[in-house]
């Protein structure tokens, strides 16, 4: 008798357990709402990065942009995916990580507590999100060398951007590096999903 009431416990607890996992998946693959005022930021259109960023970085490279809240889980899921972008594209890309969020954080604050680069810009100025069209986190942007968007979209299909397959923002990356100016993606890479600005909610 205690031996089946125990099995039927583990039963039910491990279906507890699947059913959060599945609803968290849903939710997480659910697209942010658009809001309101939404102004979309087409591919192609010269991003004005004056008093940004513009005259710290090397020019003549692309620029990436990770839209970021710390806050946000579905940001905290992809950071060691952009730490490996950073490593990996990094001689051939200028990377900042642009914070969303209205609490107070130091850039060395953010790079201490997710082990990024000590010489990773981060950026405070959330305005940089509607001159690229950004309304969920996180949110990946990439600019050419001549300063205009080539991808906005999602880093992967798999919130831990563990899928090669739907890599969309690395295979966007290594696209603009090829010079191949067309990329073709499905609907999941450009329809954000995660956080919404600014209070990190579905």
């Amino acid at each position: 008798m205690r031996k089946g009431l125990v099995i039927a416990w583990l039963i039910l607890l491990f279906t507890g357990i699947a059913g959060l996992f599945w609803r968290s998946e849903w939710v997480y693959a659910l697209p942010t709402p658009v809001p309101a005022n939404y102004h979309p930021v087409t591919t192609g259109t010269k991003i004005d990065l004056s008093g940004h960023i513009a005259q710290t970085l090397p020019s003549g490279k692309p620029l990436f942009l990770h839209f970021f809240n710390p806050d946000c889980p579905c940001s905290r899921f992809n950071i060691p995916h952009f730490r490996d972008l950073v490593k990996r594209y990094g001689q051939q890309t200028n990377f900042a990580l642009v914070l969303m969020t209205d609490k107070h954080y130091t850039p060395d604050d953010i790079r201490r507590r997710f082990d990024l680069p000590s010489n990773l810009p981060v950026l405070g100025d959330s305005s940089l999100a509607a001159a690229c069209g950004v309304y969920s986190t996180p949110q990946a942007v990439i600019l050419d060398r001549d300063d205009q968007l080539f991808y906005r979209g999602n880093y992967n299909r798999n919130r831990y951007c563990t899928d090669d397959k739907s890599s969309y923002a690395k295979l966007a990356l290594e696209s603009l590096l090829r010079n191949n100016l067309h990329p073709s993606f499905d609907p999941m890479a450009l329809k954000p999903y995660g956080c919404k600005l600014p209070t990190c909610t579905q």
